[in-house]
């Protein structure tokens, strides 16, 4: 297989790295040293420019310089980065682009963000995309239930290249219907709402989750993985209780703050500040106090694996 590596190389955690800023600016050199510590954690697949990221929130320059310094962070044979793209073709095109001179073999194509996206034309954005970066292995971000298998097995015919499907619709029914209609082994299936999701999408075939969690406590995500794959699921089950809350916090009025509470925990843990860009804020005083318990109680739980030291 072509992108044989590559594909099982998305059976795993696929982290979603946070942007760190300082005066208002990603800071490129904390970043490098962010994604440094998850790789040394045992984490091999990093996506710079997700929605942890911020990706919506960064200029277009910004956005190349954050895939620039990722590639600097990671060395390919420790891990394999997948940069997030998107928004009109040109650019995400262009993005692309930058990400494979950098040595990047994978890229994550965001929904179309469009008021108006039809099936043809859902299908004409990532033909287009793809067939730009034949070189390049796709992963699509699908957050629309109206996406068929019919249209799936027309795109992976029309497009070679697209080998992994990040599922982020809160509907384990329906991901399992589309995966049948698919073809279980046509696409690598990943359960794209994170942690909350990975236990229910991997009965039902996810193969790999993303994580926003890994930033804070690595060792946690890795060891659901392993729990997930060995199918010690009542194991699995136990270790999302014990961090319902602080998912509940990223979840609550349609994830407003998804990734504010990330980096909330990561600013208490010493590891970035807590600064969100609009249309993002910072967390209150209430949440920030919550924040604190559970990083208090995580400290205290031997199954949630050690939490992290500081960025060097």
């Amino acid at each position: 297989m072509r992108f044989g590596e590559l594909s099982r190389a998305l059976r795993d955690v696929v982290a979603i790295p946070v942007t760190p800023y300082a005066d208002g600016v990603p800071d490129l050199a904390l970043y490098r040293s962010l994604l440094r510590r998850l790789v040394d954690a045992g984490v091999k697949v990093l996506t710079p420019n997700g929605n942890t990221g911020e990706f919506y929130a960064l200029s277009a320059e910004e956005r190349l310089q954050l895939i620039t310094a990722a590639a600097e962070a990671v060395r390919g044979e420790e891990a394999h980065l997948l940069a997030g793209i998107g928004l009109d073709v040109a650019t995400a095109v262009e993005e692309a682009r930058h990400a494979a001179a950098h040595g990047i073999r994978m890229v994550m194509v965001h929904q179309p963000v469009h008021p108006h996206v039809s099936a043809q034309g859902w299908l004409d954005y990532h033909r287009e995309i793809a067939d730009a970066v034949p070189d390049l292995a796709l992963v699509l971000y699908l957050r629309n239930a109206w996406v068929d298998g019919r249209l799936l097995v027309r795109l992976g015919d029309l497009c070679p290249n697209v080998i992994a499907l990040k599922y982020a619709v809160a509907d384990v029914n329906r991901f399992a219907q589309l995966r049948a209609e698919t073809g279980p082994d046509r696409f690598v299936w990943i359960a794209g709402l994170a942690e909350p999701y990975a236990l229910s999408y991997a009965v039902h075939g996810a193969e790999g989750f993303t994580s926003g969690l890994v930033n804070v406590n690595p060792a946690f995500s890795l060891r659901l993985r392993d729990a997930l794959r060995e199918e010690r699921y009542p194991a699995a089950e136990r270790m999302l209780h014990d961090i319902a809350r602080f998912e509940h916090l990223r979840a609550v009025d349609g994830g407003a703050n998804n990734v504010s509470v990330v980096k909330e925990a990561m600013h208490q843990l010493g590891l970035c500040d807590r600064a969100v860009r609009a249309p993002s804020t910072v967390l209150g005083e209430r949440e920030r106090q919550e924040v604190a318990r559970i990083l208090t109680e995580w400290a205290k739980a031997d199954d949630l694996g050690p939490l992290p030291v500081a960025a060097s």
